[in-house]
């Protein structure tokens, strides 16, 4: 059988096996599931492994493989997963893959947590010292870190004495941020097999007894079942999108700047309402990424100092404080110990600066506005030259704009001098002086 042939039988196997899945539910039961969660953990992520685990309860799914590659994340949705995962009918097994992949942090508890706990060659797990933050986004004193350590320390060990692994090792990795490799984890006691495959898993534990967290006992069949892979719902890929620190950046700067733009300019409309929808996007994205509220109060004053610009002549003191707060405030805003939750100071500098030239010109553009003369009207006749029709002293009559006005002068003015309005007295007699 050649190469492509035997491709196009197992992508119609695969589709065969999804058309069951989707419209006849009853066949799915007995499968095993699998996901992929290859980012952060935080409410999203843990909403996608809580309903496909739920989804497994329901449908009577073998066993649930999920395949890890997550630097950590929340503490609370690291919590939220594991009650979910060790109060599960379904077995679940985590998998550290594909090679160069890792488990740090939040993902070593959640391996820990798991029935089987597998890796592929070439990859680590541990280093799951909690770093806390407070509200401000700075770090917690050392009283409140050494009893968010404890308690930790705590859980690792409760959960790694429940699954019958290394309870030493575990909570090294908690307290010195210990980190290992596949083949120390394997030889500690640590997890369960070294597998380079999900097929490996699959493998080893069919037919095996498997010791449920509640102390139960089940025996897995796996090696007929179907593997049905799970992939997140668009909402979910949506949220995750833009739960990106870098984008929520980038949406945040953008509401802002369209928000400014419809106080500058009432009744464009557009630019407010993309603004507010770019802001509520920012808005979601913080509630998972750990915000410095110092920072965002320093973009916003960088606002109000580019709107004052307009009100007070600074020259140009007000905008280089908006810059420098704009850029200071950019680089403070999110403050996680986790590289993936940060946006990136590439991203940074360029669109703090960025926006503030976009919104020093706009200002630029309002007080040269203001500051031109008027054209049209009484006030664009002040400034005006003319000439003299007939003496005045003090009144008299010039030519003005095209026209023959009455006017007054404080000094005697001859006959065909050149005069200059200074004033409009009323819709036919100005004030005028020697040009």
């Amino acid at each position: 059988m050649t190469p492509a042939s035997s491709y196009n039988e197992d992508t119609v196997r695969a589709r065969i096996l999804l058309f069951l899945l989707l419209f006849c539910p009853a066949l799915s039961s007995a499968a095993i599931l699998k996901i992929a969660v290859d980012a952060p953990i935080h409410p999203i992520t843990a909403e996608y492994i809580v309903r496909t685990i739920e989804r497994a309860d329901r449908e009577g799914a073998s066993l649930v493989i999920m395949s890890l590659n997550t630097p950590g994340g929340l503490d609370s949705s690291m919590r939220q997963i594991i009650e979910k995962i060790v109060n599960a009918r379904t077995p679940i097994a985590a998998y550290v893959a594909p090679s160069g992949a890792r488990a740090a942090s939040a993902g070593f508890f959640i391996g820990i947590a798991c029935d089987i706990f597998a890796m592929a060659p070439g990859t680590n797990t541990g280093a799951a010292h909690p770093v806390g933050l407070s509200i401000t986004g700075q770090a917690m004193d050392k009283t409140m870190e050494d009893k968010v350590t404890h308690d930790a320390a705590s859980y690792i060990k409760t959960l790694a004495e429940k699954r019958g692994r290394n309870m030493g090792m575990a909570e090294d990795a908690v307290r010195k941020s210990l980190s290992y490799t596949e083949q120390e984890a394997l030889k500690g006691g640590l997890i369960d097999i070294v597998a380079r495959s999900d097929r490996d898993i699959i493998e080893a534990f069919d037919g095996k007894r498997l010791k449920r967290f509640n102390g139960e006992e089940t025996t897995l069949s796996l090696k007929k079942e179907p593997v049905i892979p799970i992939p997140m719902s668009f909402r979910q890929q949506f949220l995750l999108t833009i739960s990106n620190p870098n984008l929520a950046y980038i949406l945040l700067m953008i509401g802002l700047l369209g928000l400014y733009f419809e106080f500058a300019h009432p009744g464009a409309i557009l630019p407010g309402v993309l603004g507010g929808i770019c802001l509520l996007l920012a808005v979601f994205s913080f509630q998972i990424l750990p915000i410095n509220y110092v920072g965002l109060m320093l973009i916003l004053l960088a606002i109000v100092l580019f709107v004052l610009e307009v009100k007070v002549h600074s020259y140009g003191m007000l905008s280089l404080g908006g810059i420098t707060a704009m850029v200071i405030g950019s680089v403070m805003l999110i403050n996680s110990p986790i590289p993936e939750l940060r946006p990136s100071l590439r991203v940074i500098i360029p669109m703090a600066l960025g926006i503030s030239m976009i919104l020093i010109f706009l200002v630029y553009l309002v007080v040269r506005a203001h500051a031109r003369r008027a054209f049209t009207g009484k006030e664009g006749m002040v400034g005006e030259l003319g000439i003299a029709q007939t003496d005045l002293n003090p009144s008299g009559k010039v030519f003005v704009h095209g026209e023959i006005w009455e006017a007054e002068a404080a000094e005697p003015v001859a006959r065909g001098e050149k005069v200059r309005v200074v004033a409009v007295l009323d819709t036919l007699k100005v004030r005028v002086r020697k040009a």
